[in-house]
């Protein structure tokens, strides 16, 4: 899992399939998120943003709700996601835009 510290986004959403989790640390649906996020960081690359450090990508992408995934294949936005999630949709997810 990496966090999202200014690096050029669009350079570390550019290769494979990536899951990138919008959060904020006093969201208790993110911290939910968090731990659920941790027991499939093998299956794919993820990269967490803090809502409140980097508002500017927060508003580049219009995210209104955390926690908000987006995930990217290829550089490509392909699907996105608002609210917790849990391991099985997850995973399906995941398999989904594997097989895009």
């Amino acid at each position: 899992m990496t966090y999202y510290k200014g690096e050029d986004f669009d350079k570390l959403v550019s290769g494979g399939v990536i899951l990138v989790d919008f959060y904020a640390d006093w969201c208790g649906p993110c911290k939910m998120l968090g731990s659920v996020l941790e027991t499939i960081e093998d299956k794919i690359k993820i990269i967490k943003v803090n809502v409140d450090e980097y508002s500017d990508l927060a508003n580049r992408f219009k995210i209104m709700s955390i926690p908000h995934i987006k995930f990217y294949k290829n550089g490509k936005e392909v699907s996105n996601e608002t609210g917790f999630m849990d391991k099985e949709t997850l995973e399906e997810k995941i398999e989904e835009v594997n097989n895009l």
